[in-house]
């Protein structure tokens, strides 16, 4: 049998981008190790909420390494996912990605402001501070599923639709535990602001989810 030569066409800017980002998990465990090996248990126990949820909160390096990681690698995941779903050539990845990287980086600092404006406008900024922690540690676990996806997406099965549909139910599960956790937790304070809880589902994040839903189907 002869040998078939394979060689590898994943663009060499993602090998960099991949290498880059994990730098910062390394650098949160090397820093901060207690508090990586409790975050990493945070779907299954969420000892790691309870005891830094009162605790700098949003404004942390902890913090601030993970939500790093998570949107480079949010951005990485939508660009492959949209290479699968929509043939979008490669040679525009360069070009692509940064936009998506914008766009996500963005949304999410948009959301976290108007979130805390709502909290000002209440009254209720330490609640509302907590709840954003919450909801951030959760998608920012999310982010070692989206590393994970995106090395066997570049390196391993590269029009792998499975992995992309495995990897959007992690995602979504991991953050549906955060949300039923946060319910559970906040009973009392959804009760007093049920009104004010049903208009920022509605605003914040029902209708950015309708919003993205449409313009994929265009």
């Amino acid at each position: 049998m002869d040998p078939i030569l394979r060689t590898a066409d994943t663009p060499d800017w993602i090998t960099i981008l991949l290498l880059s980002s994990i730098i910062l998990p390394v650098l949160a465990k090397s820093f901060f190790y207690g508090r990586f090996l409790n975050f990493i248990i945070l779907p299954f126990n969420n000892k790691y909420i309870f005891m830094y949820n009162k605790k700098e909160k949003l404004i942390n390096w902890f913090h601030v390494f993970f939500t790093l990681f998570q949107i480079i690698n949010f951005s990485l995941f939508v660009f492959l996912a949209g290479n699968i779903f929509f043939e979008t050539a490669e040679i525009t990845g360069f070009f692509m990605y940064p936009l998506i990287l914008a766009s996500i980086l963005g949304f999410i600092f948009l959301k976290v402001i108007l979130q805390l404006g709502n909290g000002f406008i209440f009254g209720s900024n330490k609640t509302v501070s907590e709840l954003i922690f919450k909801k951030l540690s959760y998608l920012n676990y999310t982010g070692i599923i989206m590393f994970i996806a995106n090395l066997i997406l570049a390196y391993v099965a590269n029009d792998s639709i499975i992995v992309v549909f495995v990897a959007i139910f992690l995602i979504l599960l991991i953050n549906v535990i955060g949300w039923v956790t946060l319910l559970r937790n906040h009973q009392n304070f959804i009760t007093s602001y049920f009104f004010y809880f049903i208009l920022y589902l509605c605003a914040l994040e029902i209708s950015p989810i309708i919003i993205i839903g449409s313009y994929l189907k265009e």
